[in-house]
């Protein structure tokens, strides 16, 4: 079975250029990189059309021009509402390009809007990555610590303690708990009580943690986990949409029409004409 754990684990191998960088070309609506966290910090800029990103219990749409910086530590995804979009994606641990810097625990602001010195620079990688001469990883570093410059001198928001970016770590890590036990149990009926037990807090506690970091309650989520699977047996096209709603943990048919529709924005009979 598939794992849902939040975390991912990135390793950037290429100490000349230990940036992973790509272009999100996208005009198909829906979730395009599902909710996860890591160390790096990930950069989003928006080339053409609009996204729109969840960051922790914030849902930001940017359009063109805007920068969405997603901080270390911090739950993220991506969806597209169906409208064409380019999105420059940067993702970087601090510490390879400036150990001074890692050692401050720098929390940026998340969106940066109409600055022309982050215009200029962006246009620049973007040509060094869409032309790829040679050397153009040397200048793509160069312009990556002109960019983090002028983001620490302008547009830093706090900065944390050792043991803040630590606490911040280790709540992420006890959710990665609860959505592989989710992952495991979605087909039956899963109240909070059981989710809070196994991490050892109240349930008051639980709910507030979980909704904190996820911006959503847990049922809310238990329903997006049962929707995206059923999304994946609508389209093998061997079954009728009732027994799927029932076989992802759906009791009331009607609601997991109500749900798909809402989250995808077409009932699931029409997966199935298609």
């Amino acid at each position: 079975m598939q794992s849902l754990e939040l975390y991912e684990h990135k390793i950037l191998s290429d100490p000349e250029f230990p940036v992973q960088l790509h272009v999100n070309d996208i005009g198909r609506k829906g979730e395009y990189f599902s909710l996860h966290w890591h160390e790096h910090i990930e950069l989003h800029y928006v080339l053409a059309g609009r996204t729109i990103l969840r960051l922790n219990q914030r849902e930001i749409t940017a359009s063109e021009g805007n920068l969405v910086i997603v901080n270390s530590n911090e739950l993220h995804s991506g969806y597209c509402d169906g409208s064409h979009m380019e999105v420059m994606v940067m993702i970087f641990d601090m510490g390879d390009l400036s150990k001074e810097l890692a050692d401050k625990n720098v929390i940026f602001r998340s969106v940066v809007d109409g600055d022309r010195d982050i215009d200029a620079i962006m246009a620049a990688i973007y040509q060094e990555y869409r032309e790829q001469k040679i050397g153009y990883r040397l200048v793509c570093k160069g312009e990556m610590l002109r960019l983090i410059a002028h983001l620490v001198r302008e547009y830093a928001a706090e900065i944390l303690t050792d043991r803040e970016s630590e606490r911040r770590k280790k709540q992420l890590e006890r959710l990665n708990t609860v959505i592989d036990y989710i992952q495991c149990n979605y087909t039956r009926q899963i109240g909070n009580w059981e989710l809070a037990g196994i991490i050892h807090l109240s349930e008051d506690r639980f709910n507030h943690l979980f909704k904190e970091s996820m911006g959503m309650a847990p049922l809310q989520y238990i329903n997006e986990v049962r929707i995206k699977k059923a999304m994946n047996l609508l389209k093998r096209k061997d079954r009728t949409v009732a027994e799927i709603a029932d076989s992802v943990g759906f009791t009331d048919y009607n609601h997991f029409g109500r749900q798909f529709r809402r989250y995808y924005g077409f009932p699931p009979s029409d997966v199935l004409k298609k």
